[in-house]
């Protein structure tokens, strides 16, 4: 290794284990402000929520938030030691080396370097998964699966990942190596690609194999949906409701799909839970995001990071020291490209976490965004309301760190949330 090699790939070890750890502390002092925060107004409902909220419920949000952010500083922890088992402790240098002595090099040793750790990671992150969903969520009341249906899922899971995941790992790992230095882009715009066929595709063959999908059947509440849709200038294919009770008590409804897929879906737990105008409310919200083109826009905003880091990687991947700065010796008579690819992966996350306050704050304001248009449909009560018990059933803190807030929250906080529809007209645009 020259001098400046030398030089180049100890810069990056260094920058890189700073970089992890600067992060690290962050997380661990955000989670920390966090939990005591919301451990401080325990004790007492906030005044704004007082009528609506009981003591308990607000108790029960309290002790699930805390218990979820102490998991997460268990994750912070174990998923840093992880990373540096992979990269400058060598971890995936030993992977790699044993693979190609087992294969030798090519194709099929670049895809089962890509499979082991695909599979490695997994089993690491699998016993915080079960405690999550079996004690975490069970604790709180929220876990409907029974260990049958958790380890289909993951069977299932497993089994599309492979299905799908492999061949289009083959096709970027031979693009890589057979389209020249501008491989980047032809990978981007088949990835671009792949990625819009799945929002067509995913309603009505991939979310079918985890649950079932009824169309509604009240006729009164459809009537009302559509009429709502039709006045926001709206169609969907379908108005669905999703067993979503038999794998959690949490609620919801989202739309899904893509131009003429488009389909509403409905928790069972959802419409259980709100009444007629309190789903139009929610449903309207979700409107609001077509209308001000929050989906568009996030759309646009994925093509252009994922070009720049398409356009990143394929720069790096001609680096010997991006390889040896990050704890793998690359092999120069052979390809690297499952490396290059693996190593990015690993990598960018830890630069990145820096910047995601921003694109948290663009999504709070687009929820705000959101909530405006909702009011203007149906009405701020019915919106307010709806999300208060949206809130006590996901038993959603109403006390968050504000700076944990600013830091991680894609929505706003219930109070900061509600303290801006009351403001609003109710009166319909």
């Amino acid at each position: 290794m020259t001098d400046s090699l030398f030089s180049a790939s100890l810069s990056l070890s260094a920058v890189f284990a700073a970089v992890l750890t600067l992060g690290l502390m962050l997380k661990f002092w955000l989670g920390s402000r966090q939990i005591r925060h919301v451990a401080q107004h325990r004790e007492a409902v906030p005044a704004a929520f007082s009528h609506t909220i009981s003591l308990a419920a607000h108790q029960k949000a309290a002790d699930y938030t805390l218990a979820k952010a102490r998991l997460g500083l268990l994750e912070m922890a174990l998923g840093a030691a992880v990373l540096l088992g992979w990269t400058l402790l060598g971890g995936l240098a030993a992977l790699n080396q044993a693979l190609t002595l087992f294969l030798g090099a090519g194709m099929a040793q670049q895809l089962a370097l890509l499979v082991a750790f695909v599979v490695i990671s997994g089993a690491i992150d699998l016993p915080l998964s079960w405690y999550q969903t079996f004690v975490l969520e069970q604790r709180f009341g929220f876990n409907k699966m029974s260990f049958r249906l958790w380890l289909a899922d993951l069977l299932k899971s497993g089994l599309i990942g492979a299905l799908i995941g492999l061949p289009i790992a083959a096709l970027i790992l031979w693009m890589m190596a057979a389209t020249g230095s501008l491989w980047w882009l032809w990978a981007w715009l088949f990835w671009m690609g792949f990625n819009l066929l799945l929002l067509v595709i995913y309603p009505t063959l991939i979310a079918p194999l985890f649950n079932k999908f009824a169309p509604l059947e009240d006729e009164t509440l459809r009537a009302r949906v559509t009429g709502l849709m039709q006045r926001c200038g709206f169609s969907a294919k379908g108005l669905f409701v999703m067993d979503g009770s038999k794998r959690s008590a949490h609620a919801n409804a989202y739309f899904t799909g893509f131009g003429a897929a488009k389909r509403v879906v409905f928790y069972d737990t959802l419409l259980a839970k709100l009444s007629a105008p309190e789903v139009d409310a929610v449903l309207a919200h979700e409107l609001g995001h077509f209308k001000h083109k929050h989906i568009i826009k996030r759309i646009v905003s994925m093509f252009a990071l994922s070009l720049a880091g398409f356009a990143l990687l394929g720069y790096l991947a001609r680096q010997v020291w991006f390889y040896t700065g990050l704890g793998v010796q690359p092999n120069l008579a052979s390809s690297n490209d499952a490396l290059a690819l693996l190593l990015f992966m690993l990598a960018l996350p830890v630069f990145s976490f820096f910047i995601a306050p921003l694109f948290a704050q663009v999504s709070r304001k687009h929820e705000f965004e959101a909530d405006a248009y909702a009011v203007r449909q149906t009405s701020a009560q019915d919106l307010a309301t709806a999300l208060l018990k949206l809130y006590e059933d996901n038993a959603s803190t109403l006390t968050p760190d504000p700076l944990y807030v600013r830091f991680y929250y894609s929505h706003p906080g219930a109070s900061e949330r509600l303290a801006r529809m009351r403001g609003m007209a109710p009166t319909a645009a």
